[in-house]
């Protein structure tokens, strides 16, 4: 019996999925515009080493988030976004004193970190309950840090002004809509599911960096090769078209690690 035991697998909490996910994003190669292991894609002020850094220094947080979220379980989730921003922000500040003031993870902190505290906050981590825990904590959102601003002062609020996008706010506030649209159709393929996910988000890394037009070519990209069949091949010219157009499908990638970690949760 006691050897039964000692073999029966051990699921991961949700902190642990997120740091394996993190790695399993950034090993995955090849990833078009991205940091991989054959290149730095679009980004000339990082690469992997770097990413692993990052990681490493950020990876403890998860499971501090998830536990300030039990901490916290009794109270509204209305009240929720107050309490685990100055974690956030503090995770953030490790994440740049790792790798000298690059932004490597600011989207995967924002999601994962949600993620996790909500995961504190409920009984049983399903796809249901941590998507609609997020969604409760994270209503209205969008009313308050996009459209109730009229200065324009970051990239969000000019991206929603000139565009109507509401990025990775509007993604959380939705319970991670797109990301549970793409796992619907998923094939267990972590490539396929990143060509998903480009396919149909609304990354605000594109729009900064190539406009709507950028956006528009990286989404019809990934859908002809959804459509028509990719490889290896495939995905090496895709990344060469992004690095010669200077597009990095970071929204993306932040929301490849959300997916697989609520793959590996039971839905309801």
């Amino acid at each position: 019996m006691t050897g039964l035991l000692a073999t029966k697998p051990r699921w991961l909490s949700v902190p642990e999925l997120a740091e394996e996910a993190l790695w399993l994003e950034l090993e995955l190669t090849p990833k078009p515009g991205l940091v991989d292991t054959l290149n730095s894609g679009s980004h000339r002020d990082m690469d992997h080493a770097m990413f692993a850094r990052s990681i490493a220094a950020i990876a403890p947080w998860f499971s501090r988030f998830a536990e300030l979220g039990s901490e916290h379980a009794d109270k509204p989730a209305a009240e929720q976004l107050r309490l685990i921003r100055p974690m956030g922000m503090a995770c953030e500040q490790v994440m740049y004193a790792a790798t000298g003031g690059v932004n490597t993870h600011k989207g995967g902190i924002f999601a994962l970190g949600l993620l996790c505290f909500a995961a504190g906050r409920v009984k049983t981590a399903t796809v249901e309950s941590l998507c609609g825990e997020m969604s409760d904590i994270c209503a209205g959102m969008v009313a308050r840090e996009l459209a109730g601003r009229s200065g324009m002062a970051t990239a969000g609020e000019r991206q929603y002004q000139q565009y109507d996008l509401t990025g990775a706010r509007g993604e959380a506030e939705s319970g991670f809509a797109t990301v549970r649209a793409a796992l619907a159709q998923w094939n267990g393929n972590l490539h396929e599911l990143l060509l998903r996910l480009m396919a149909v988000n609304q990354d605000s890394n594109l729009v900064s960096r190539g406009g709507m037009d950028g956006l528009r070519y990286v989404q019809g990209y990934a859908k002809a090769l959804l459509a028509n069949g990719w490889d290896r091949k495939a995905l090496i010219e895709m990344d060469a078209a992004l690095i010669a157009r200077n597009l990095s499908p970071g929204g993306s990638a932040d929301l490849l690690s959300v997916g697989w970690v609520l793959a590996k949760l039971p839905l309801s």
